[in-house]
């Protein structure tokens, strides 16, 4: 079965499925090899490690040959596009997590991996993030790769100096509530005029609603994202902002690199893949940065899956490399070469994950990372939640960075959000 041009639109892709494929290999083609048979697997730059593909295709090369194809450019276009047209599909898909709801609904165009034994690896994964990979069928369309838990990352100096917690395991503790943490911001501020304890109200309201069990729209497609979990997240955005501990600098500037270089902006709540953001960014920093828990309880922020297209001959066998693709060695081997955080809690003890990183001043930040990934609340992600929780996103932001009423704002916001829904065939 094709996917139909109103599976498309119901998983938001109509827009990009335009997009021109160029010369990509076949997927089930029949090329040269030991067997006569080849098995494409496709991904993005950093998606896998460089060193686990390359020795998966020296395991499988009797049986099969593994065409591990990276696709730069759009690759969720690509990938949508290749399967409506039916042709060039790949055995083996990467899906990425945060489109990973808008694959779900079409789930009948991949192979539900329980059928090929999937359950009996359950136990080996993080429970909240091998459910995300299931359809609302209960099918299974995504295997797990990696997932990004979310700490908190300062300037062991700056918090020094600022009087306020600065071991790991004390700011861990001791702002471990969202008004401790803004608290330390305010006393941030006053000790050292000019920092600010984070760049951005973005940073707030985001982390708080992942934080949750629930984000924009349920299972039965109704929006919820007027409800407490968001209004509260909202409210603590613009608590922040009252209280003055974020910054004016927009997100991603070479102003925020600045910032972060001079200790302005000693501080932020980021994703374990946060830490090769800062060895890239600011790598005069070595030494000075630690991770700690943050406040309440970790939430996430990305982490994708392997899956297998209807198009395989081989399921069986895609299936057998996807598993080994994805053990829990092969994980911790994915984090050292991507910095792919492991799904697979067997490998955060794994002593190549438990060396001193010299970048934090000799920190194993595993021991911060590895407990906050099995904290993790389930939440159901609808393929829906994209589309109505980026006019709360933008709103939230125009009061962080515009002054905008924030009373005004979550009326606009929410006037947005009735239109879409409306569009979307989504009760409100």
């Amino acid at each position: 079965m094709r996917l139909s041009r109103r599976g498309l639109l119901r998983a938001g892709l109509a827009g990009t499925a335009a997009t021109a494929l160029g010369g990509l290999a076949s997927g089930c083609a029949v090329p040269t090899g030991s067997t006569g048979r080849n098995m494409v697997l496709w991904y993005w730059s950093g998606g896998l490690s460089d060193t686990v593909v390359k020795n998966a295709k020296a395991r499988y090369d009797r049986s099969v040959d593994l065409d591990a194809i990276q696709i730069g450019g759009y690759y969720r276009s690509k990938l949508i596009t290749t399967m409506a047209g039916n042709a060039h599909i790949p055995d083996i898909a990467g899906l990425k997590g945060e489109d990973m709801a808008s694959y779900l609904p079409n789930a009948d165009q991949f192979v539900d991996l329980r059928t090929l034994g999937a359950d009996k690896y359950k136990s080996q994964y993080l429970s909240w993030k091998w459910d995300q990979g299931i359809a609302d069928d209960g099918s299974m369309v995504g295997f797990p790769i990696d997932c990004g838990p979310v700490a908190h990352f300062y300037q062991y100096a700056v918090f020094r100096k600022a009087g306020l917690p600065h071991e790991p395991e004390d700011v861990s503790r001791e702002l471990d509530t969202w008004e401790k943490f803004f608290a330390a911001g305010e006393r941030l501020k006053k000790r050292i005029p000019g920092t600010y304890l984070l760049t951005d109200v973005n940073a707030v309201f985001e982390n708080v609603v992942q934080q949750g069990s629930r984000r924009y729209v349920d299972k039965d497609r109704n929006f919820v994202g007027d409800r407490e979990h968001v209004r509260n997240a909202w409210a603590l955005a613009v608590e922040a902002k009252r209280r003055g501990i974020v910054s004016s600098i927009v997100n991603g500037t070479p102003d925020q690199i600045s910032a972060k270089e001079s200790g302005r902006l000693p501080s932020q709540l980021g994703a374990s893949w946060a830490t090769g953001d800062l060895k890239n960014e600011v790598p005069k920093t070595e030494g000075r940065w630690r991770v700690a828990q943050m406040p309440v309880r970790p939430s996430n922020n990305g982490g994708s899956f392997l899956s297998i297209t209807k198009a395989c001959r081989e399921p069986e066998r895609a299936f057998e490399i996807i598993a080994w693709l994805l053990n829990a060695d092969n994980q911790a081997q994915g984090f050292v070469d991507a910095g792919l955080f492991p799904s697979t809690p067997a490998s955060y003890g794994m002593k190549k994950l438990q060396e001193p990183d010299p970048f934090f001043d000799g920190q194993v930040t595993m021991d911060v990372f590895g407990p906050a990934a099995q904290k993790i609340a389930v939440a159901y992600n609808s393929p829906y939640d994209v589309a109505l929780g980026q006019p709360i996103k933008d709103e939230i932001k125009n009061v962080g960075v515009l002054g905008k009423d924030p009373k005004q704002a979550w009326e606009d916001a929410m006037s947005k959000c009735r239109r879409i829904a409306k569009h979307l065939g989504v009760s409100y």
